[in-house]
């Protein structure tokens, strides 16, 4: 019987883990999209305990304490994180065979040096040591991301913001990149009037620009899309239930906006025409840039009304939807490829019975111009376990270069979750190691171990040419940094 959570955890056989331990354990981290807080890393944050650390926040953990039955004031309530933090270890024996249990675990060995296993009998003094190690200067939120060989994050970020948390990062020189991501999904949520106007008011506040018409509001977004490729994006991402790509006109839209501008709610085609052409001139002002465009998909959000009206979004009310994706998808991709404004783009797939769609579309528009310009991404959110990984590495590998692909990322907003692109490299060389053993690939470790050094890190690095290529310089007129 294998211990759980050893040097060889994940890894079932000899190849697996010459393959981990030689090619992939070494290896960079790049984090391209995850939900880190930037103040955090602009004032170095440094947390009092381990509550602040793991819990708040983190609605993976919330959804998991609700289920075993814990008291909301425990999970986004007010109750002492002491608390809050037996709550958490109270529910752990019962996320037997969920990511929690390993996550969790992992993050206890890799951070503190813990390796007994959290439960109400262990609860005090993990609390303990793990605080008190956490509340050190060693551990603030700056060393924390050093201390897992992480290179580059790219946080995710509204066009309103400011950046200046980014600024104060850069200016103090910081050795590691730490890149905003343009995530304009409220400027194209027009299902309430109230909500969309205020938003109107939060960009005319960021550009200094009067938005009356919709030709002010694309100004105003294009903007701050050009101000953020100045601060070093170059990553767009889009959270979506499906792709919007309804027909319309020019003036059907100048009419659209001015309808929901004077208060006026929109109908269902309404908003899908106005979503379909704000996601065409996104992407193409990306194109235009030579940045990656990225699409969450198929997340069916807030589906508990009141706990939505209660706690807000992403606080653990999401689910997988089941949405139709392949004809909104191929026309919107064909779209912009039939003007040769197709820029590089990440697909993530939150539907596991639309991995072989998803994975099967891209290769319709690699057209030779990148290797891998079209990326399946990484298995997401539910699916961001070992089934979920395995199956989406599986699907890649039969109907696309699985060599080309980019890897992994975290999607979290706990600066200790970057054990996560280890639990994926595990899994990564546990496949290809078994094939090997099994005769299904050959046993040449030279190259198989450089494929999987490239989809650790290399590939992301070149894909998104961080090292490479300097940082387009963009042209700052009527540009204002508030």
């Amino acid at each position: 019987m294998k211990p759980f959570l050893n040097s060889d955890f994940l890894l079932n056989n000899k190849t697996a883990v010459r393959l981990y331990h030689e090619h992939a354990a070494a290896m960079p981290i790049i984090d391209y999209h995850c939900h880190l807080l930037p103040e955090h890393i602009a004032d170095d944050h440094q947390f009092a305990n381990i509550t602040q650390a793991w819990l708040y926040g983190d609605h993976y953990k919330w959804r998991a304490m609700r289920t075993n039955g814990v008291a909301e004031k425990y999970c986004t309530g007010s109750a002492p994180d002491k608390e809050k933090f037996e709550q958490w270890a109270a529910t752990v024996p019962f996320t037997l065979r969920n990511p929690l249990y390993h996550w969790t675990h992992l993050e206890l060995q890799r951070y503190f040096g813990i390796s007994a296993l959290l439960s109400p009998d262990t609860s005090s003094a993990i609390y303990k040591e793990a605080s008190t190690q956490i509340s050190d200067p060693s551990m603030s939120t700056r060393n924390l991301i050093r201390k897992m060989n992480v290179v580059t994050i790219c946080t995710t970020d509204d066009p309103v913001d400011s950046l200046a948390h980014h600024q104060k990062i850069k200016d103090d020189n910081f050795e590691i990149k730490i890149l905003p991501a343009f995530r304009p999904d409220k400027a194209m949520d027009v299902k309430n009037a109230h909500q969309f106007n205020s938003y109107i008011k939060q960009l005319e506040a960021a550009t200094n620009l009067s938005v009356s018409s919709f030709d002010d509001f694309l100004y105003a977004l294009q903007n701050r899309h050009d101000f953020f490729a100045s601060m070093g994006c170059s990553i767009s991402d889009h959270g979506l239930e499906e792709m919007y790509v309804s027909d319309f006109t020019g003036s059907e839209i100048e009419a659209i906006f001015s309808k929901i501008h004077s208060g006026k709610e929109l109908n269902s085609i309404e908003q899908h025409k106005f979503k379909s052409c704000m996601l065409l001139h996104f992407a193409e002002w990306d194109w235009e840039k030579g940045w990656v465009q990225q699409f969450h998909l198929g997340a069916l959000r807030n589906n508990n009304s009141r706990m939505m009206q209660l706690l807000g979004a992403d606080t653990g009310w999401d689910s997988i939807g089941d949405f139709s994706q392949a004809a909104g998808l191929a026309k919107f991709l064909n779209r912009l490829d039939q003007d040769d404004k197709l820029a590089k783009t990440i697909i993530y797939n939150l539907n596991p019975a639309d991995n072989e769609v998803m994975a099967s579309m891209i290769g319709n528009f690699n057209d030779g111009s990148v290797a891998g310009k079209m990326q399946f991404g990484s298995a997401w959110w539910f699916l961001d376990q070992k089934d979920g990984i395995e199956k989406q590495i599986n699907t890649l590998s039969n109907m696309g270069l699985i060599s080309r692909f980019i890897g992994m990322l975290t999607d979290s907003r706990s600066f200790l979750s970057f054990p996560r692109h280890e639990y994926f490299r595990r899994i990564l060389c546990n496949i290809f190691g078994e094939e090997v053993e099994n005769g299904l690939l050959p046993n040449d470790i030279a190259w198989i171990g450089k494929i999987i050094e490239d989809i650790c890190y290399h590939n992301a690095n070149e894909y998104f040419g961080w090292k490479t290529t300097e940082l387009q310089k963009i042209k700052n007129d009527n540009i204002t940094t508030v």
